[in-house]
């Protein structure tokens, strides 16, 4: 299977200026991809998953599951895995240490083993982001857990259905909820769930294994078996990639069609990039058009909310836009304490950024200047990138290999728009 190479040391180079234009194909979504793959654990028969993009987070989730024991191989963009003969149920530091998403290892690993031992994750250094409200669901499901030299030890002599109310709204929470009580006999409920595009996506998959789920507001009704079945899925379009490249074309001034997008899934974005002075328009053949409507880029406010509100991982690329607005915005970050670490990075481009707790005050300026700037996760990654297309002079962007976890061959997808972006191997310039 082809992997993704990435060195910490990999760069990108971008030359300001160039107006985005031409049509760009929106890979399958990331973060409905991760759940979906770890849920081939709760199976025997043979899974196959269409529309996976080529990502690093991909590749660190299917090394996981060749650890455990699955069988895996990728033909374009599908991938199909067996995992009849699993031969662990531990999730190592190793692994788990580069992406976050391998909790979603340990409901699983629960269901089929009665056993998991999983490495507390990594990934992103955006907040703490706590696996209680997790420990909380599967000791309320009849498993003991401790945590015991940086891992959590998980145990249960049965697995029953549960009734059990989320103390806060978490999608990985949901997710290993989903999977673990779809493989546990009995009826479940679960109350204050996540219902994002990429959650329900999972579910359907889990449906189509034989599970039975209702989900009415907040509420999921779980109907599990012990005997899941093996399916075929095509994961939905990436909303954040697809956002991010509105949000690039409305600040070259340019002129982009995106394919495989579902608008449905974008509504709070959408709604935003208007006010910003975005013209969005569906075209018969399910593309999507994004320009720039007016003369100039409108101030607007951003609170990032649970879906359906604006979604946090667009929080970042709306500061780079709103940086350049004519006039004064607010993004008030509600989901993560630690997430405006690109603020700096940008003020060093020329914006004018203040932060208050957990807002950020971002006053518009004529332009933005190249110059070095470094990742610090992968949102405020894609920030910076869409600074350097509108900045003038040469932007460097150190630590790249964040982008290289959530983005699909982002430097290809914009030189085909016609950016002028590189990428340097190693030190390079």
């Amino acid at each position: 299977m082809k992997s993704i190479i990435s060195s910490s040391s990999d760069s990108y180079v971008i030359e300001g200026g160039a107006r985005l234009k031409g049509r760009v194909r929106i890979s399958g979504s990331k973060n409905s991809s991760l759940p979906i793959l770890f849920a081939t654990l709760l199976t025997r028969e043979p899974c196959s998953v269409e529309g996976v993009p080529e990502l690093l987070d991909i590749t660190n989730a299917l090394s996981l599951l060749r650890h455990l024991g699955t069988e895996s191989y990728r033909v374009s963009e599908s991938v199909y895995l067996s995992s009849e003969r699993l031969v662990s149920y531990e999730a190592p530091h190793e692994i788990v240490r580069k992406m976050r998403a391998s909790i979603l290892s340990m409901g699983p690993l629960l269901a089929r083993f009665k056993r998991a031992v999983v490495s507390m994750p990594g990934g992103c250094s955006i907040g703490l982001r706590p696996v209680d409200q997790h420990v909380k669901l599967f000791e309320k499901a009849g498993a003991d857990v401790s945590v015991r030299h940086g891992y959590i030890h998980l145990s249960a002599k049965s697995l029953k259905p549960v009734e059990f109310d989320f103390d806060i709204i978490t999608v990985t929470g949901t997710e290993n909820a989903l999977l673990l009580l779809s493989a546990v006999e009995g009826r479940s409920i679960l109350r204050n769930v996540a219902i994002e595009p990429e959650v329900l996506d999972l579910i359907e998959v889990l449906k189509k294994m034989g599970a039975r789920i209702e989900l009415s507001d907040r509420t999921l009704e779980i109907e599990g078996t012990p005997f899941l079945r093996g399916f075929h899925h095509k994961v939905i379009p990436d909303r954040i990639e697809a956002g991010t490249f509105m949000v690039a074309s409305l600040m070259t001034d340019g002129d982009i069609t995106l394919e495989n997008v579902n608008l449905e899934h974008l509504a709070s974005v959408c709604s935003k990039l208007s006010e910003c002075g975005a013209g969005i328009e569906e075209l018969p053949d399910g593309s999507v058009r994004v320009f720039r409507s007016s003369s100039e880029i409108y101030p607007t406010n951003v609170n990032t909310q649970e879906y359906p509100g604006f979604p946090t991982d667009m929080q970042a690329q709306f500061m780079s836009l709103l940086s350049v607005a004519r006039g004064t915005s607010e993004i008030t970050e509600n989901i993560f304490e630690n997430r405006f670490q690109h603020a700096a990075e940008l003020t060093r481009m020329g914006a004018n950024i203040s932060i208050h707790g957990k807002t950020a005050v971002v006053r518009g300026v004529e332009r933005l200047y190249g110059t070095e700037v470094f990742s610090t996760d992968l949102r405020a990654s894609a920030s910076l990138v869409l600074a350097g297309l509108i900045a003038e002079g040469t932007t460097v962007i150190r630590d790249i290999y964040h982008l290289d976890r959530g983005y699909e061959r982002i430097d290809e997808k914009l030189r085909s728009l016609g950016a002028s972006i590189q990428r340097l191997q190693g030190e390079g310039i």
